[in-house]
């Protein structure tokens, strides 16, 4: 059977994924989306305490939006015979990646030297949530408590409030995309070397990086970051504020930006008020700046200040809920939703790639794989015959 395949772009590597969750399938996406032959290794009926729960989230857009454009193998590594499996998918591979705790790779033979001896070639991705060794590698890591660890919940909210969790994964999804990143350059310097390498990140190290600009602030500054709400920390005019029939957000920062949005709601006296002299100042003196600036944004609605302030080339946007931010212009003609027929009859729609490619684009073609699918397609290319088929199934192998 004829590969589909989303792209050309990466359609000359097979990466075989073991990850699990969040972060590793968010990581292992983005090279389906633009190619890949991606093999997603699953347990077999049995295996996993979750079976019940990981079999009713199949259909569910999540899962689907995770996995789409990915084949799926049943493979029970804790058969000899299911690890042999492996080490054939190993021999023609390019990456694999894992997000298991550091102790159970050796454990399973896919920790680097096992991999190497196999294929000098391959690279292996791991994504922990605290780091392949230290004193913290053990631990299990989830998202909301990396938040905790990594800072983000300390800037999050109003002030005074206590800690607030981001709304949506930061460190799973920000873990993923420096996996993919990692993946990506490890394979062009494998076209100098010829050798393949081990990469490791996890969501501890990648929600700290996420938060580069509060902790440079702290490194370098000695300025501790804390709750702003929605003020820019050190930008003024910048935030929420309401209209007359609701609320909208503001980016008003920088002197040029500053003078353009006096002009443009009338009021190029506050210009010449000392208080507001420069960008410092009005950190400084917000209170009264927005109090004075809510007055005025009390006359007009959302939609009449947003165009107003746009077309004066001062950043301003309206607030959306999630099907609100989906029916926007711009969205849909960005192509962020695609739908999907699904081998199971149906729909599905899912998120596009944000990063466009002139020639050799990302693309969704075709949902996630049902469980095991593609069990005996990848067998056989791998060299098993039917008998040999049978036999792993017997073995409890597949």
């Amino acid at each position: 059977m004829p590969q589909i395949t989303a792209s050309k772009a990466l359609q000359r590597f097979r990466v075989l994924d073991l990850s699990r969750v969040r972060a590793g399938p968010t990581c292992v996406r983005m090279l389906a989306d633009f190619g890949a032959d991606v093999i997603r290794v699953e347990p077999p009926a049995g295996i996993d305490p979750n079976e019940a729960m990981f079999a009713a989230d199949r259909w569910s857009g999540d899962f689907q939006n995770l996995n789409r454009n990915k084949r799926s193998l049943t493979l029970n590594l804790k058969t000899a015979e299911g690890r042999e499996v492996l080490k054939r998918l190993v021999a023609g591979a390019d990456v694999l990646v894992e997000n298991w705790r550091p102790d159970v790779k050796a454990r399973l033979g896919v920790d680097y030297e096992s991999l190497r001896s196999i294929n000098p070639r391959i690279i292996l991705a791991s994504i922990s949530g605290f780091g392949q060794d230290g004193p913290y590698a053990k631990r299990p890591g989830f998202d909301q408590i990396i938040q905790g660890m990594g800072g983000l919940m300390s800037v999050t909210g109003l002030p005074g409030q206590g800690p607030v969790r981001a709304g949506l994964a930061v460190a799973d999804s920000s873990a993923g995309l420096y996996a993919a990143l990692g993946i990506l350059t490890a394979l062009l310097e494998r076209e100098e070397s010829g050798e393949g390498q081990w990469l490791h990140t996890s969501l501890l190290h990648a929600q700290i990086a996420m938060m580069d600009f509060q902790g440079a602030r702290y490194l370098n500054d000695g300025d501790i970051p804390r709750q702003e709400g929605n003020d820019h920390p050190t930008s003024s005019p910048m935030g929420l504020f309401h209209a007359k029939d609701g609320q909208f957000n503001l980016g008003a920062s920088g002197e040029g930006n500053w003078r353009r949005f006096c002009e443009a709601i009338g009021h190029t006296e506050w210009m010449d008020d000392p208080e507001f002299e420069n960008e410092k100042l009005r950190v400084k003196h917000r209170q009264r700046l927005n109090q004075m600036i809510q007055t005025v944004f009390m006359t007009a609605t959302v939609a009449d200040w947003v165009q107003r302030l746009n077309a004066a080339g001062v950043p301003a946007g309206p607030v959306y809920s999630v099907p609100q931010m989906f029916e926007d212009e711009q969205v849909r003609h960005l192509g962020v939703a695609k739908t999907v027929a699904a081998w199971q009859g149906g729909q599905r729609t899912m998120i596009t790639q944000p990063v466009t490619l002139a020639r050799t684009p990302a693309d969704i073609a075709r949902t996630a794989p049902g469980w095991g699918e593609h069990t005996d397609e990848v067998l056989r290319e791998i060299g098993y015959d039917e008998r040999d088929i049978e036999a792993l199934r017997g073995a409890g192998a597949v």
